[in-house]
């Protein structure tokens, strides 16, 4: 009663099935209870974002926000199967995990980035009866973990009977999906991740657009561009068989992204730094390979150390690799 006094039922109902894996002993902490409560706070407040949108019922639904919502789809099915597959095992801690990521992660920190207009701007009718109705959709595989809190934002969204009440309500049906959409934005996922990472770095500021040159090795789907540039503010992306000068660049699998900093951050102070990190890093490849070159250590110690160092040697090498090439771009 204590904790739910602390956290609410849902928070502390969250926290004890966090706790409780299948098949190991209870390993309680009040921490876990305390995430459950920010999981709440995050879809309420989630739930004051869409409401707070205001709607253009003649606007057109924006091209990012169409195929944002396609991915979320296929995600969800792809989401409710391995729920249900949970949920036949007995796997209750599981089945929230997955729930807890599917909300968390792809809808608040995803979908509603995708979907939500410009500061300012009103939203298209379209994106957000779609958006209200995935909401609606979420609350279902949330209500058997949250059933308060889910029930209330339920009755928020709209006036329902008792016999519409959330507690009563059909199950998410499982319908076909295309699993291509869920690759696709896994992939897209890396190069918006590539892109903010070198905007934190270099501190570059969101408001300031920037370009990006890909060398596409890959054969990416290009559709998926309209969502690189609406997240990462990226004025234009050009595809290129050359590396442009003046950039840093970061690859995802095969393909090799850059983005020109001319303009952007000092360039002599860039290439310094790049320069003390390429020393640095070269002076501790040369530390394990001593290391992995004297017979006595590689014969007598355990293999999994050997293995660790031998890993740490490709990763300083691929490291020294990308450094390189950046540090030749700006120059």
């Amino acid at each position: 009663l204590k904790l739910i006094e602390e956290f609410g039922a849902d928070g502390v109902r969250v926290g004890l099935l966090l706790s409780s894996a299948a098949g190991n002993d209870l390993l309680f902490d009040e921490v876990l209870c305390q995430q459950g409560k920010n999981f709440a706070n995050k879809i309420w407040n989630a739930f004051r974002l869409v409401m707070g949108w205001k709607v253009d019922a003649k606007a057109d639904q924006p091209e990012a926000a169409r195929l944002g919502i396609q991915w979320y789809e296929a995600r969800f099915q792809d989401t409710l199967v391995e729920i249900e597959d949970q949920y036949s095992k007995y796997r209750i801690s599981d089945a929230l995990m997955a729930t807890y990521k599917l909300i968390w992660d792809d809808f608040c920190s995803w979908l509603l980035e995708i979907a939500k207009p410009a500061y300012g701007e009103p939203v298209d009718q379209v994106t957000y009866e779609v958006v209200i109705r995935i909401f609606e959709k979420n609350l279902k595989l949330l209500h058997p973990f949250m059933p308060f809190l889910t029930e209330e934002v339920w009755q928020y969204i709209a006036e329902r009977t008792p016999e519409s009440a959330l507690i009563v309500s059909t199950w998410p049906e499982k319908e076909p999906f295309d699993s291509t959409l869920l690759q696709g934005f896994e992939f897209t996922q890396e190069v918006i991740s590539g892109i903010r990472t070198i905007r934190k770095e270099k501190g570059i500021p969101f408001r300031e657009a920037v370009s990006l040159y890909v060398i596409d090795e890959e054969g990416v789907d290009r559709n998926w561009d309209v969502l690189i540039r609406k997240l990462t503010n990226t004025l234009e992306i050009t595809y290129s068989s050359e590396a442009p000068e003046g950039a840093l660049s970061f690859r995802v699998k095969s393909n090799e992204y850059y983005i020109p900093l001319a303009g952007a951050v000092d360039l002599e102070a860039e290439i310094l730094k790049i320069e003390e990190e390429l020393n640095y890093t070269r002076g501790f490849l040369a530390s394990v390979q001593k290391k992995l070159s004297n017979q006595r250590f590689v014969e007598n110690a355990p293999q999994q150390v050997v293995e660790m160092e031998r890993k740490k040697a490709a990763d300083a090498e691929s490291k020294i690799e990308t450094l390189e090439k950046s540090l030749a771009n700006l120059k």
